[in-house]
Parts: C-alpha cells; sequence; structure tokens
C-alpha cells in the first residue's frame, strides 16, 4: 500500500471494497497509518467520527474500529500465521447490537508446493458462502491471474507483465477485456534527483474510462498527480486536476496545491508531536479548513534487556 501522508478511514473503505469486488491481499502495517515505533494502539479522532487501531509487536494491523457513534460501528480483525494474513471478519454493529446480516469472514489459505497461490474464502456470518478467489503468482512472486467463483459462475482475471525500455506495464484483463492498466517508469531529469512516474488507466467494457499519474521519490514520497478524463469524442486523455504535495525535513506534508483551469485550491498542514524516541505526530490542523485529527497513541513497553557478564 503506498502511503499518500493524508489520514483516512481505512476500515470502510478495506471492508466496502471486498464486498464488491476481489483485490489482491494486503497486509497492513505501522507504516500505512503514519506511524513508527512500537505503537500498540492509535485512537485517531476527527470531526467526523474516530477510528481505532491496534497493532501485533512485529507492527501488522490486527484490529480496526470506525464508530460512527457510541452505538453505531463497524469493526474488522486480522489473524496471522508466521507473517500470513489467515483471517479476516468484519463485524457490524447498529444500535450496539452484532448484525449478522452485513458481517463477513475472509479465510486464507497458502499453496507454495510449486509457484505461490493463494485461496481466499469469503462467508456471511449466517454461514453463507459468498465469494471465493484463487491468486496465482508466478516464479517470480508476480500476481499473474485471480479466479472468483461464486453462485454466479466463474470469472477469471489474467494479469499481464510487460517490460519495454524501462517501462513496466501490468494489465487486469477481466475475461479478456482489460480493466485497469498501471506502467511504471523512471525518469531521470536533468540536474534533478530521479523520479519514479506511475500511469494508472481504468476502463470501462473494455473502453478506456479515466486515468492518473502520479510522480514519486525513489524512497516513495508522492509528489504530484495528474488527473485526466477521457474524451470519447476526441478519442483521447485530458488532464483536469493536477495536485502537487510539498514536505518538510522530517517528510511530513505541510501543503497540498490543487489546480483545476484557473481554480487553484491550497490546503496547509500543521502538526504536534508526542515526546516518544520516534516523535510520532498527535495532531494535525488542515488550513484554511479548520479541520484536525487528533491521535492518542500507546506504545509496547520497552523489554528489558539481561546481560549476562
Amino acid at each position: 500500500m503506498t502511503k499518500k501522508y493524508h489520514f483516512i478511514f481505512l476500515t470502510v473503505f478495506i471492508t466496502a471494497f471486498s464486498i464488491v469486488r476481489g483485490q489482491e491481499i494486503q497486509i497492513f502495517t505501522l507504516e500505512d497509518f503514519d506511524l513508527m515505533g512500537d505503537v500498540k494502539s492509535c485512537l485517531v479522532s476527527t470531526d467526523y467520527g474516530k477510528e481505532e487501531y491496534d497493532f501485533n509487536k512485529k507492527g501488522f494491523l490486527t484490529k480496526s474500529v470506525t464508530r460512527y457513534n457510541d452505538q453505531d460501528y463497524d469493526a474488522v480483525y486480522y489473524k496471522y500465521k508466521n507473517d500470513d494474513l489467515l483471517e479476516k471478519r468484519s463485524e457490524s454493529y447498529r444500535n450496539g447490537v452484532f448484525d449478522a446480516s452485513t458481517s463477513i469472514a475472509h479465510f486464507y489459505e497458502i499453496d507454495s508446493t510449486d509457484n505461490l497461490k493463494i485461496q481466499e474464502r469469503i462467508f456471511s456470518y449466517e454461514k453463507e458462502f459468498l465469494d471465493e478467489y484463487i491468486y496465482g503468482f508466478d516464479e517470480f512472486g508476480d500476481l499473474i491471474s485471480i479466479q472468483r467463483t461464486n453462485n454466479n459462475g466463474t470469472d477469471v482475471t489474467l494479469v499481464e507483465h510487460k517490460k519495454f525500455k524501462g517501462e513496466n506495464t501490468v494489465t487486469y484483463l477481466l475475461n479478456d477485456a482489460p480493466v485497469k492498466s498501471i506502467r511504471t517508469s523512471t525518469l531521470k531529469p536533468i540536474n534533478k534527483a530521479a523520479q519514479r512516474i506511475v500511469l494508472t488507466k481504468e476502463y470501462l467494457n473494455g473502453e478506456e474510462n479515466d486515468a492518473f499519474e502520479e510522480v514519486y521519490t525513489m524512497d516513495g514520497r508522492l509528489m504530484a498527480q495528474q488527473e485526466f478524463e477521457y474524451n470519447s469524442k476526441l478519442k483521447k486523455f485530458e488532464p483536469t486536476t493536477r495536485t502537487s504535495y510539498e514536505y518538510d525535513e522530517k517528510g511530513m506534508l505541510i501543503s497540498e496545491i490543487a489546480k483545476r483551469g484557473a481554480g487553484i485550491i491550497k490546503k496547509e498542514y500543521i502538526y504536534q508531536y508526542d515526546n516518544s524516541e520516534v516523535g510520532n505526530w498527535i495532531k494535525q490542523i488542515v488550513t484554511p479548513d479548520n479541520t484536525y485529527t487528533t491521535r492518542k497513541i500507546t506504545y509496547y513497553p520497552a523489554e528489558t534487556k539481561v546481560i549476562k557478564e
């Protein structure tokens, strides 16, 4: 997961996205939440809700809770074995009562006998089978296929990998029709640091629909994003909104400027930090909106080292 330095409500996104369609299996870690050090839990409060995140000592996310109010919330639980995700449970609570009809469980099995293969089976809490996904990988560890099976039949998404003149293009084809393509290349401007350019195109019914291009530093910091809309009459993509990002010496996002036509929207980010050795931020203020996010962070206690004489 590429960190974009925006704190978002991941739990809602993960749960909703999983219900709609399969995705490449992801394990979320402290880095995805802009956290460092031996963090045990993080309570996030904004003017529109609360999030709770728990992590194990390896920094893997084990639980996330989205609270809309005291009685309504969603929780996602993650279970691992040897750093592999074995189980994910998404539970919904409304009016303080568990709702089995909207809660689902994901179970994963890993087969590494030959090339890696991962099976994901999804059930409702009412024990109804919903979906099965089988992710196939090649000898290099690249995802090459996603097979989805449910009561409506079986669909196969093939994942093609092509390299040409320093560019790497990954194309997702659902029943032979393109769904998405991601082209990654490296740009080396004169007298400037090298940059990684990622162009993502999305398709609707096999036809080009929209696209966006992201510019990263080589260490993964997002510097700019250009959005495109497809002009079906002219048969080409046209640029719309371009957003640029600026960071401080700590690598924290401090400004965001979005330009669309003659319109410009600028946001600035101000932080307060805790007193831990790593210095995680505990308050983020966004101007000129004057919105805020606060975080209460709990750390694992430092382990006492025994020195043998």
